[in-house]
């Protein structure tokens, strides 16, 4: 099968599409592009689907260059055969490659080396064809100066049998596959390891089959194991491994090199087999929880940037603290910088007071409307500073509200390069407050700043293979942000870099060009920014937004390559590029009515797909995809743990999705845990999503609310 089959059948879409995908990707086309304006090519192929097809083209890639290494390697060695290059041709994962490999690669010194280096591999024949010599007699022809006697050539020849064994493909291949469906995880902890908060409890003593492993577990106990609190062991049962064994190596009862083939087969188990098998299964069990654990940190991460902004708020973010004090930032609208300052309404100053005037006079003097609370440190001791604010303020015409935000990365976000950058002047804490107010008017530009590992919204995310990790949130801030579309007069490079096409350096000239020239007024003007080519500009023009500009088309997600197909669409209407909203809409359904899709598309020689985009795009121009999702809840008063009372209802924010279920914030300093068993069968939770829940357990002195769901 070729790349495009194999990947095809995975991904049940036709052959076709995959070479198409396969070929735009090659001509170096970004995902984003690829998905959004060569759908006639990929048969509207999805941004996940298109990503998927990279990431398995790399893969197959990877394993050709390999296939050609270890041929190249066996062939040099002089034993390289018809039948084993058939085999390591047929070979589809890396894994079946490496056991074909296995007889031939080089190796540290083994036993089986030496008893060659001694002439004894005739002797291990003679044990693996299971001829009707005596293994006494026959051992006499090999003693020498290395080989004294007839028990050292005896075991000798046993070592080279039994490295044989273990390296027969089709012996490690049965065996894996056994111990895969039927081995048994053993765990158990080690004596006077230290494990002060009992963390890994559940797995003092813990015994589970293999295949039924959940990626939670699995994760645990590895963290466990290096932390060296629990030591593991995978247990395989004897019938599996033999059987694997005596298929490929079958004793014969009559010879008398029974024996020497049993203790081969015993040794080859016991040292050899088993321990590369319990590294197999380790491996692969570890890597499908890594990408378990991935994928749910990618799922969360792609919900908490596509959460709805809040618009035309002047906001006051804080940092809250205790010795050091609550930092305080106040930013327009826009997110520009107006005001900041350090209160200390906790202990040790415990000025309650002070701060309140502090907070009231900013708030009068900036006409601020939404507090933000960081969710770190003293965070519901300043939570209950901005309620008595906003009690104080009821009859005020302003009416502010405060909202309580995941302030994870902050800290990171303040000591970066770009912190600095952006603000040169500022202390470092008070840069944390900033990030605070900008996440509740744009997550998304706020939390691009950021790496994605440091936003914490995973499980396990510091345990699980940082590269491939690296690369699924990379890919998911990427799909994001084009999703979205970025306004290129008012971006920060951290938000243009992971616009398609651009990429740090050019997002850095982008920013460049626009200060020492203003703001640009076409996208075509983008063409005159330092580097950017026809390819870059190709790949990034339809994502970028041009507000107030020239050609109110730039507003849109229409790609300048499909401007022509928009104005001759809008000119059959009797419409303009100037033409209202409701006008366009009237009009645009009237033409739809009277002309089909296909017609009017083999009339403008373009694809149905595109056409479809465009008038989507004209009758709602630069549509933010964000404005389905729901918007935060914005709180006026505190709510106390102690307020909390069993079968109380209360609407929660979904802040964290993991296997066993979703943390809500409901409002009180712990957040609440809706167990998967409380979740309806079918119901897919997303950070940010907004839903009713009942309390229904409370452990105070754990800090465990337990949460129940509460149908609408």
């Amino acid at each position: 099968m070729t790349h495009a089959e194999q990947i095809a059948s995975q991904l049940n879409v036709k052959p076709s599409q995959v070479t198409a995908v396969i070929t735009l990707l090659d001509e170096g086309n970004t995902v984003p592009f690829i998905a959004r304006y060569r759908k006639e090519m990929t048969g509207s192929l999805d941004d996940e689907q298109i990503r998927i097809i990279a990431d398995e083209l790399i893969r197959l890639r990877g394993l050709d260059e390999r296939r050609v290494s270890i041929l190249a390697s066996i062939e040099e060695q002089g034993k390289l055969t018809d039948e084993l290059r058939d085999s390591i041709n047929a070979a589809v994962s890396m894994t079946a490659l490496e056991d074909l490999y296995a007889p031939y690669k080089k190796k540290r010194r083994t036993r089986a080396m030496v008893a060659r280096e001694k002439g004894l591999e005739p002797l291990a024949e003679l044990i693996l064809k299971q001829t009707s010599d005596s293994p006494e007699e026959a051992a006499k022809q090999f003693i020498n100066e290395q080989v004294p006697n007839i028990e050292e050539a005896l075991q000798g020849a046993r070592d080279i049998v039994a490295e044989i064994i273990s390296e027969n493909a089709n012996v490690r291949a049965a065996t894996r596959e056994k111990a895969l469906k039927f081995g048994k995880v053993r765990v158990e902890r080690i004596k006077d390891s230290v494990d002060e908060k009992a963390v890994y409890e559940s797995y003092y003593e813990f015994e589970g089959n293999v295949n039924r492993l959940l990626p939670h577990q699995i994760l645990a106990i590895t963290r466990g194991e290096k932390e060296g609190v629990l030591r593991v062991h995978v247990d395989v049962p004897e019938r599996d491994w033999l059987n694997a064994i005596q298929v490929e190596f079958e004793e014969d009862i009559i010879s008398p090199f029974a024996e020497q083939l049993e203790l081969a087969i015993r040794d080859s188990a016991e040292r050899l087999l088993l321990p590369a098998i319990e590294r197999d299964v380790r491996r692969e069990k570890g890597e499908v929880a890594d990408n378990h654990a991935i994928q749910v940190f990618a799922t969360n991460l792609r919900a908490l940037l596509g959460q709805a902004p809040l618009a035309n708020h002047v906001v006051l973010g804080l940092d809250p603290g205790f010795r050091t004090g609550c930092k305080v930032a106040v930013v327009d609208a826009t997110g520009k910088l107006l005001d900041t300052g350090v209160i200390y309404p906790h202990e040790p100053k415990n000025d309650w007071k002070g701060s309140i005037n502090t907070l009231q006079d900013m708030i009068n003097r900036h006409h601020v409307t939404l507090i933000t609370i960081g969710n770190g440190t003293a965070s519901r001791e300043t939570e209950r500073l901005a309620a008595e604010l906003v009690r104080a303020q009821h009859a005020a015409p302003l009416q502010t509200k405060y909202l309580i935000v995941n302030e994870a990365g902050a800290s990171v976000y303040s000591a970066s390069s770009l912190a600095r950058a952006e603000f040169p002047d500022l202390d470092v804490t008070i840069r944390g407050a900033v990030s605070i107010a900008r996440r509740a008017q744009d997550p998304l530009a706020e939390l691009v700043k950021i790496d994605p590992k440091s936003i914490g919204v995973g499980m396990y995310q510091h345990d699980v293979d940082q590269t491939a990790l690296t690369h699924a949130l990379d890919g998911v801030v990427e799909s994001v942000v084009n999703s979205v579309g970025v306004d290129v007069n008012t971006a920060s490079s951290a938000l243009l870099t992971h616009v398609a096409g651009i990429g740090p350096k050019l997002a850095t000239n982008i920013v460049t060009h626009r200060d020492s020239n203003g703001p640009f007024k076409s996208r075509t003007a983008l063409k005159k920014v330092a580097g950017l080519g026809p390819k870059a500009f190709e790949q990034a023009a339809g994502f970028m937004r041009i507000r107030n500009g020239a050609n109110p088309l730039e507003e849109s997600a229409i790609h300048p390559e499909s401007y022509a197909i928009a104005e001759s669409i809008l000119a059959r209407a009797a419409l303009t590029v100037d033409s209202s909203i409701p006008d366009r809409i009237a009009a645009l359904e009237s033409l739809t009515a009277k002309t089909s899709l296909e017609e009017l598309a083999k009339e403008l020689n373009c694809g149905v797909p595109t056409l479809k985009d465009i008038l989507e795009q004209l009758v709602r121009p630069g549509r933010d995809p964000r404005a389905d999702t729901p918007a935060p809840i914005l709180r006026s008063d505190v709510l106390k743990a102690e307020d909390l009372l069993t079968g109380m209802q209360l609407k929660g924010t979904v802040r964290n999705v993991v296997d066993f279920g979703a943390f809500v914030d409901i409002g009180v300093k712990q957040d609440g845990l809706l167990h998967k068993s409380q979740i309806p069968f079918g119901t897919v939770l997303k950070v940010g999503d907004i839903i009713d829940v009942e309390i229904q357990k409370i452990e105070a002195e754990r800090g465990r609310i337990g949460l129940g769901w509460v149908k609408a």
